[in-house]
């Protein structure tokens, strides 16, 4: 297991394509190609945090905030930053950085914050990914299966919980060979004709290189028509924030206690709630407040994320009951569901490998 197997597995799940266009994301400090022998997922890269790897001999380490967001005008030890990087390099420790891909993606950030809250029915509160793409392609008939097996293993036909989706409409194929070709069916120089299925499949733009590879080993002919058309479909498993209901509705109160209780706040600022039982409960991971209508819209009774601004509590004020639950808790979720991700992944491949979730806390902000 490399770098890089650790890397595919992620962006099976949360393809970098989908992080914010201003976000840093992947391979951060080290190499590749290097073998992995231990993973530590952390929400924040500290110091402490790189100390810890090594002592838990871990040398990957999969952080949510990106170490180098912005480009470093120096690198010293006179710094935080400076003093991180020269600890993983001195360390051989590699860092890689899964954040707004992470927030954006189906089991992500926000997913996290639902499970912890034992939300019922989630799904995701605001959907705008115009990820996919349609290959059409033309195959002869004898050949259909082989091609859409190949062009689904390649990541093409997927549907919400539903893979190999393909649509075939059969037609007839014409084709002339110059006197360098090869042809799979007749010969050169003479014009054929083929029954042929015209094969359909949708996929995710970062795929297609994938599929098209798959495509052409898959098929029998010398040269592969296909048609590549860009779609209006909304992804449905790419978005911001989730909804979901409670498994029983609760007074406001005990709404509140339960979020702080479940996502380990020390304090929640809020809005006064137009409901008096919560039932319906949307959240976004981090800083959602720009939401808040989308979660009102959507019928949610209470809208939990963080870092709200004066302005943003007046504007929910009489609508919904909205909550800073802090920045760190309502991210610190996702550190465990990586954790689990990873080891299933690895379990279901036999793959023996240490992964844990860091045991050190990295929020700045106390109560007083």
């Amino acid at each position: 297991m490399t770098v890089n197997d650790v890397h595919r597995l992620i962006s099976s799940w949360a393809p970098p394509d989908i992080a914010w266009e201003k976000d840093n994301v992947g391979l951060q400090i080290g190499n590749m190609n290097a073998g992995v022998k231990g993973i530590l997922v952390s929400l924040d890269v500290t110091p402490e945090i790189v100390a810890e790897a090594a002592r838990r001999k871990a040398n990957l380490l999969i952080s949510h905030h990106p170490l180098l967001f912005r480009p470093p005008k120096s690198i010293t030890p006179q710094d935080e930053v400076g003093r991180c990087i020269r600890a993983l390099i001195e360390r051989d420790i590699n860092l890689y950085a899964a954040h707004t891909n992470l927030d954006f993606t189906r089991g992500g950030t926000s997913f996290a914050i639902a499970e912890a809250l034992a939300l019922q029915s989630v799904e995701f509160l605001h959907t705008t990914y115009h990820v996919q793409k349609k290959i059409v392609t033309f195959v002869p008939e004898q050949h259909v299966d082989a091609v859409r097996d190949a062009m689904a293993m390649a990541g093409a036909g997927i549907i919400g919980n539903y893979d190999h989706c393909s649509f075939g409409t059969a037609g007839r194929g014409s084709f002339r060979g110059n006197e360098k070709t090869s042809p799979a069916i007749g010969v050169k120089g003479r014009l054929e004709h083929a029954a042929e299925i015209r094969l359909e499949m949708i996929v995710n733009q970062w795929d297609v290189p994938k599929v098209l590879a798959a495509l052409r080993e898959a098929h029998p002919y010398e040269e592969v028509a296909y048609d590549l058309y860009p779609l209006d479909n909304i992804s449905t498993e790419f978005g911001m924030g989730i909804v979901g209901t409670l498994k029983r509705p609760m007074r406001v109160r005990a709404f509140l206690e339960f979020v702080k209780k479940r996502l380990k706040a020390g304090a929640l600022r809020r809005t006064e709630s137009k409901a008096t039982m919560i039932r319906t409960v949307a959240a976004c991971g981090g800083s959602g407040a720009e939401l808040t209508d989308v979660a009102i819209a959507r019928g949610a009774d209470a809208f939990i994320t963080a870092d709200v601004k004066y302005h943003d509590f007046h504007h929910a004020h009489g609508n919904i009951l909205l909550i800073d639950a802090g920045h760190y808790e309502t991210e610190r979720p996702v550190v465990d569901a990586v954790v689990r991700r990873l080891k299933h992944e690895f379990h279901a491949q036999g793959i023996t490998l240490p992964v844990a979730a860091t045991q050190i806390t990295t929020n700045p902000v106390s109560f007083f």
